[in-house]
């Protein structure tokens, strides 16, 4: 049987599978949206399949909300929603303030930090025990708060996608000045609240080994309390389509113009070097244009403002032709915990260009095999992968569909929502807890 057809399989009736009952499921987010960032996806995706096993998931968010498909219950806890477009880094109105938490969060948001982790774990603890048993087990998704510790109400499981400590290096190192440094350390200032949480943390999910490695590393968090659940794509979303034209020399990607981590401006430089071979090259990224900063800059240095073009709010069916549509996806980033994008983009059997950072390699595979593999931050080396494909159809035939094999038989939302139930059940028996209803 083909992965295709296995992925294919029944989709409802797991959760009662050797007598085991389905479970109540509250899953935090405090930040939730499906079209920046990878949190929003997961929570989307994840809580939908947990569903669809025959769970009761209840997501509990704050702004801006998640996204969810049906089946899935939305709780709101809202916060101040300091830095909602357009008008972020706002000044609430007086009546806006319900409680202490309100003042904490925007004290902490004027001088600089971020406070939203803290906030909503502050919220969410409150919540939960205003619950007390309507819950199996609450999963948190890398909030890391201080009110997430000691008793909610139920076994705590806790997502880490990667250690944000990682973010915050790569940006210090990108900084420019003193003045800059010291804006960063202070906007990170909530990772040393998670780095104590993690570490009391009794049960920690990630998506990758090599996040794993790191939130040892990082975050001192024990090996034997951290178990690798890895994610994956909608399968049924994300899908080749012979009917969707492919577009001459058109390569996609996904990233925020000036987050360091995701090396668009790499990118940018590679494409200057491959239109000297492929004229008709172009890049559509996927997220916010920058007026000024790196990208911009070199946008304007390579003299690409033709050759590059950003789309935002788009939806999930244009993303998805818009992919189909490229003669590469590409993944740049200097560090990624996972990348779904990657898996998205193999899973519509486009052919991608992949750096070898963090996790990536994990997803993508073997270079030559189900990607083309680089290392990271070298524009060279991307330029040379782009050339290379971009005159090789046979080949992005090859790797196109053998990525999305891979992504069938490794990377799909219902094996993960098949592990992280697994995980969970654990946390429950680890505490002694009776059989879920």
């Amino acid at each position: 049987m083909t992965a295709e057809a296995i992925e294919a399989g029944p989709r409802t009736g797991d959760a009662g599978r050797a007598g085991e009952g389905p479970l109540r499921i509250a899953l935090l987010t405090y930040k939730g949206n499906p079209f920046c960032g990878g949190q929003g996806v997961y929570v989307r995706h994840l809580s939908r399949e947990l569903a669809r096993l025959g769970h009761h998931v209840e997501v509990i968010g704050a702004q801006p909300y998640p996204v969810l498909d049906e089946g899935v219950t939305l709780t709101e806890l809202p916060s101040m929603d300091l830095y909602r477009s357009p008008d972020p880094f706002r000044t609430p109105a007086r009546d806006e303030y319900r409680d202490w938490i309100d003042h904490l969060e925007v004290a902490t948001m004027r001088t600089g930090g971020f406070p939203e982790p803290l906030t909503f774990s502050l919220r969410a603890r409150r919540h939960l025990a205003a619950r007390r048993g309507e819950f199996d087990v609450v999963h948190d998704n890398q909030t890391l708060g201080y009110g997430l510790l000691g008793a909610i109400g139920a076994p705590l499981v806790t997502t880490i996608h990667h250690p944000i400590t990682v973010d915050r290096k790569l940006e210090l190192d990108a900084a420019p000045d003193w003045k800059r440094r010291a804006s960063v350390r202070r906007w990170y200032g909530f990772t040393h609240m998670q780095k104590r949480v993690a570490r009391r943390l009794p049960s920690v999910l990630t998506v990758s080994g090599t996040s794993k490695g790191e939130i040892v590393d990082h975050l001192g968090v024990r090996e034997d309390r951290i178990e690798v659940v890895h994610i994956g794509a909608d399968t049924s979303l994300w899908s080749p389509d012979p009917a969707v034209a492919e577009v001459p020399g058109r390569i996609v990607t996904t990233s925020s113009a000036d987050v360091p981590l995701k090396g668009l401006v790499f990118l940018v430089e590679a494409l200057a070097k491959a239109r000297a071979e492929h004229p008709d090259a172009h890049l559509v990224v996927v997220g916010r244009r920058a007026e000024d900063g790196p990208v911009a800059q070199a946008i304007e240095k390579y003299g690409l403002g033709r050759a590059v073009e950003f789309v935002k709010g788009i939806t999930d069916a244009e993303l998805v032709d818009l992919v189909r549509s490229a003669q590469i996806a590409c993944v740049p980033s200097l560090y990624e915990g996972f990348s779904l994008p990657a898996a998205e983009a193999m899973a519509t059997a486009t052919p991608l260009l992949a750096t070898t950072g963090g996790a990536i390699p994990e997803v993508a595979g073997a270079d030559g095999e189900t990607c083309l593999a680089v290392p990271p931050g070298d524009a060279g080396a991307l330029a040379a992968g782009l050339t290379r494909l971009l005159g090789d159809p046979a080949l992005r035939r090859r790797i196109g569909a053998a990525g999305r094999e891979r992504v069938l038989e490794r990377f799909t939302w219902r094996r993960a929502a098949l592990g992280t139930a697994g995980l969970y059940r654990s946390a429950i028996a680890a505490q002694g807890r009776p059989a879920a209803r």
